[in-house]
């Protein structure tokens, strides 16, 4: 899985994620899912992790867990944006 794919996946999944809140965020590379700036709350950033992973793993054909200790040790949070989050699929998939 190359960067694109991952960062297609992503957007789809804030796309979806759209569909269901009142108030729709900006979908970008460059959203922010996590942290002081965050446009979504915690329980909307579960559902476009849930979401993402499942969507990998029907791509790769292995499941893939976004929320494992390699997840939370990283210097930079993979869930900061969706092109972070990309980068950080695409480490997974490697």
């Amino acid at each position: 899985m190359n960067k694109d794919e991952a960062l297609r996946i992503v957007l789809d999944a804030l796309q979806r994620l759209n569909e269901e809140l009142d108030d729709p965020v900006e979908v970008s590379p460059h959203t922010r899912l996590f942290g002081a700036d965050a446009v979504i709350d915690s329980l909307s950033l579960v559902s476009v992790i849930v979401d993402v992973e499942a969507e990998a793993s029907d791509l790769l054909g292995v499941p893939v867990s976004l929320t494992d200790d390699r997840a939370i040790n990283q210097p930079v949070s993979p869930f900061t944006d969706p092109e972070t989050l990309a980068a950080y699929i695409v480490t997974l998939a490697g």
